[in-house]
Parts: C-alpha cells; structure tokens; sequence
C-alpha cells in the first residue's frame, strides 16, 4: 500500500466522523473529486471531536504544537490533505509544513502516525488528533 493510501485511509477511519467516511473514501482517491474534498476544508465540520484534543493558547503557536506532535511520538515526516494545493497529496518534513500552516487558517490535515496522530487546522480551530487504539 503507497504512503498516500496509507494515511489518507487511516486518517478518514480514525478522525472523520462515521457517516461522512464513505463520502471520502470515494472521493480522496478520485484526482477529478478530491478537490471537492480540499475546498470543504477551510471550514471542515466533519472531525470526529472525540479524538480532538484542544491546544492549550500557551502552545499554540509553531514550536509548540511542534513540541506536543513530537512528545506523542511523531516521526520527522507527515502527509498532508490540504486546501493548499502546494501541501495536499504529499509528504513532508513535519517542521517545514507546520510553518506554512499554522496560524494562517489553511484547512490542512498533517498526518503523522497513519491513524494515531495527526494535525488538523482550519480558519476556525487547531487540534491535535489522537486516537491510542489503531483503528
């Protein structure tokens, strides 16, 4: 399975609210549809708030959510899903993608750990996702 499946996949069943999963799943993939998914993310309603964990304001900035993201184990590296076409459908350096978006309302999930750990920020919030039991 290629990175890109492995993480988009994870990341939809382990953070995206169940009755939407099947939506993502048919679109993610789909080069024509994905940008159907990509542009909901500015205001994405469907995060599955249970395994959302809010930022305390003191961390809120880069390093700190850099800091939390590496406490929990995240690897040098992420993949994105973004609404900024340069991130989306790619794998990063954590750092480098965590200065591009934090703090400029970009809506963009930085995957870490495929279905464990990820990043989610949009006009409105920032998360960190986490969920212990691999789903």
């Amino acid at each position: 399975m290629s990175t890109q499946v492995e993480h988009e996949e994870a990341l939809v069943r382990a953070f995206i609210i169940p009755q939407r999963q099947s939506r993502y799943f048919e679109l993610l993939p789909n080069p024509r549809r994905r940008r159907d998914v990509t542009r909901e993310l500015a205001h994405f309603k469907h995060v599955d708030t249970r395994f959302a964990v809010s930022i305390p304001s003191s961390q809120s900035g880069y390093a700190g959510i850099l800091g939390i993201l590496k406490s929990k184990g995240a690897p040098e590296t992420c993949y994105a899903i973004s609404e900024d076409g340069e991130l989306d459908g790619k794998e990063l350096r954590l750092s480098e993608s965590l200065k591009k978006i934090v703090g400029y309302g970009m809506g963009t999930f930085l995957s870490c750990l495929p279905g464990r750990l990820a990043y989610f920020e949009d006009e409105d919030e920032r998360w960190i996702l986490e969920r212990k039991d691999k789903s």
